[in-house]
């Protein structure tokens, strides 16, 4: 009896040992110094968020500021918690080389064990905020026209159905990342992907009533500068923290992420001054943000000079697409397209040719022998562009069959503040006012109902 106890004890004792050798082990594997840098940047890409909100808000008319605003901030909730529920494991999964699996939904499996030198849990938390803002930088394209609720079905089905995937095949094992594509923190991802699905949906909604009929100018370009700030602000998380490491890479990517839009800012400052002779605050603000976009892909690829290169080079194909399409019926309200589409376009492709395995210890581009580098970067942006738009364009028809998904004329005559939040962005009185759907303000005009004629 003597002889079993102290077996047991032994055993018990090694178990024991064992456990604490595990957690030693686990605890060496994750990096002090990596997860308090992925800790900040995680914080900073999710104040990218409500950056966006300003940046969105101060470029729209003052009777939609407050819904603008919050297609941003309700992408924090909607967008967050799907990532947790299913997104992150259809991204991160191994799956196929198409789509993860769904070993991790809910969390299953994710916790504080190691993914490189953070603990699991962390990278779930970071790449879920690249989830976050992809979705709201979508509504740039339908603001001031498209229902809030038919919103949120959207960058829900959206988020699910492209985000996810597209992910999956550049970073989570997929076919992009195994072909070679290059793109460290987002340029088809999150910028490509986004611009494709704003310009099927600008399309798809139409043009606002007012536009080509009057001028739609910014209601608060202070406004706009912040949320261009405070984006540049988050934006060292957003290519910094994609080196996953406190490293080199990390330096990289964060000194091309302040040198790029920097180019892109004095370039876009000189076409201003060259077309118009003025330099405008909504111009170096959208520069900024260019700028950003297309240093995203190649952050920690190129060199600094290189970087300096490509932001100076990415304002002109923007800035010309911007000017193009307010000649057009193309109703794509704040750009989302020209900054976030053709700006990562812009940078995939020059990653392909201004990568050096030198810098980044993983593949040259064309001016460093490897042509064939261009050609995956084009492959990758024409698929994720493809797939994106073809996919938008899919979810809103659907939609389209079982409810309105774009707002009525006196609706947006009203605004969508006071149509979707019963709220209002200023106020001369008190300030943001509840309004109840028989409180709207209105005038009876030949035995119509319409709205205030200072509200149309």
């Amino acid at each position: 009896m003597m002889r079993r106890f102290t077996l047991l004890t032994v055993l018990l004792l090694a178990a024991g040992a064992r456990s604490a050798f595990a957690q030693e082990a686990a605890e060496a594997a994750v990096s002090a110094a990596d997860t308090a840098w992925l800790l900040i940047s995680t914080a900073l890409v999710l104040l990218m968020t409500p950056a966006l909100a300003f940046f969105y808000g101060g470029l729209v008319r003052s009777k939609n500021a407050l819904n603008t605003m919050m297609m941003s901030f309700v992408a924090l909730g909607v967008a967050g918690v799907l990532w947790a529920i299913v997104g992150y494991s259809i991204a991160f999964g191994e799956g196929n080389a198409f789509m993860g699996d769904f070993s991790m939904a809910f969390l299953n499996g994710v916790g504080l064990e190691p993914s490189g030198t953070i603990p699991h849990l962390l990278f779930m938390a970071f790449q879920g905020t690249f989830a976050i803002i992809t979705a709201a930088l979508i509504s740039g394209a339908v603001v001031e026209r498209m229902r809030f609720g038919a919103y949120l079905v959207f960058i829900a089905l959206w988020g699910l159905l492209v985000y996810a995937p597209v992910a999956h095949w550049m970073w989570g094992g997929g076919w992009l990342g195994e072909l070679g594509a290059l793109d460290f923190a987002g340029g088809a991802v999150v910028h490509v992907n986004a611009g494709a699905a704003a310009l099927v949906a600008a399309l798809v909604l139409g043009k606002r009533k007012d536009y080509g009929r009057q001028a739609l100018l910014p209601h608060n370009v202070p406004y706009v500068l912040l949320g261009a700030g405070l984006l540049w602000f988050g934006w060292f998380g957003f290519n910094g923290g994609s080196a996953l490491a406190a490293d080199t890479f990390a330096v990289l990517a964060f000194v091309n992420t302040m040198l790029a839009p920097a180019a892109t800012l004095v370039v876009w400052t000189l076409l201003d001054y060259v077309r118009t002779q003025k330099v405008t605050a909504v111009g170096v603000a959208t520069g900024i943000v260019v700028g950003l976009v297309a240093i995203t892909p190649a952050a920690g690829f190129i060199s600094p000079m290189f970087a300096l290169i490509l932001g100076g080079i990415a304002a002109v194909p923007s800035y010309f697409v911007i000017n193009w399409r307010v000649r057009t019926r193309l109703d794509d309200s704040l750009d989302v397209f020209a900054a976030h589409g053709v700006g990562g376009i812009t940078g995939a492709l020059f990653t392909g040719v201004f990568a050096s395995a030198a810098i980044n210890g993983t593949a040259d581009g064309l001016l460093f022998g490897n042509v064939a580098q261009l050609g995956i970067q084009a492959l990758s942006v024409g698929v994720v562009f493809l797939y994106s738009g073809l996919m938008t364009f899919v979810i809103l028809k659907g939609m389209g069959l079982f409810m309105t998904v774009r707002a009525v004329p006196k609706e947006e005559g009203l605004g969508m503040d006071i149509v979707n939040h019963g709220e209002e962005a200023y106020s001369t009185g008190e300030g943001a006012v509840l309004l109840l759907d028989d409180e709207v303000p209105v005038v009876i005009t030949n035995g119509k109902v319409e709205p205030e004629p200072s509200l149309a």
